[in-house]
């Protein structure tokens, strides 16, 4: 029988990837979506991960009709760029609560099931930035160097159950939101990058799906990096 796994933000970019993915590697698979219209590839339910009543409703509903979810990908997520002497509290407190809160709300609320299960995957989609730091994205940089603490602290509170929990770090990747970079931009990017390239969402997809196998059982508690070597020592 096949395992449920749940991807947050699951409607397009990497999340769909990353559903693809787990799909083809013989989960069954739920993706979550704020807006839109979620892939009909997928079993689907509307969750904002800046909402508890939103994280509950979405998990009773995901439980009632399908089960327990056993893999839990954490990929929801927002950016409001912007230089630090101009970012309000609200850009900064926003991007915290839909990279870091959220991600706790959905692998909190995940915990009840996995504890039944005494089983269960909680995979973390972090940032290079994360690491490294990046101009202009203070806020985001730090909601994603707060998902390693928050993954570690999890894969020592819970890890006698069976359950793992770890960080894949994106670099930069192709995406809809990169694809509005000029050529220029693109090219300064991808020569600080040492393989001299963007990233696919099917590479981070696979490295995800990775982790949510069988033999990915004994890795916890790690940040696992798919940056092309961008965020080598750090």
């Amino acid at each position: 029988m096949s395992s449920l796994a749940l991807v947050t933000g699951g409607n397009r970019g990497i999340g769909l990837a990353i559903a693809h993915a787990l799909k083809t590697a013989g989960h069954d698979v739920v993706v979550t979506y704020r807006s839109g219209v979620p892939p009909t590839e997928f079993k689907s339910v509307v969750m904002d991960v800046t909402s508890t009543e939103s994280v509950d409703s979405a998990f009773a509903a995901i439980e009632s009709q399908w089960g327990l979810p056993e893999v839990i990908v954490a990929n929801a997520g927002i950016t409001k760029d912007g230089l630090v002497m101009r970012m309000s509290d609200d850009d900064f407190e926003d991007v915290i609560n839909a990279n870091l809160t959220g991600a706790f709300r959905v692998a909190r609320r995940a915990t009840k099931g996995l504890l039944k299960l005494k089983r269960g995957r909680l995979i973390f989609v972090g940032s290079v930035v994360g690491a490294t730091g990046s101009a202009g994205q203070v806020n985001y940089a730090s909601s994603k160097a707060g998902l390693l603490g928050m993954a570690r602290s999890f894969a020592r509170e819970i890890g006698s159950r069976g359950i793992t929990a770890n960080v894949v770090a994106p670099g930069f990747v192709e995406t809809d939101m990169t694809s509005t970079l000029d050529e220029k931009r693109r090219g300064e990017i991808a020569a600080s990058v040492p393989l001299g390239r963007f990233c696919t969402a099917d590479e981070i997809a696979a490295v995800v799906a990775f982790i949510a196998s069988p033999q990915a059982s004994y890795i916890t508690g790690a940040l696992i990096p798919v940056d092309g070597g961008l965020g080598m020592g750090h």
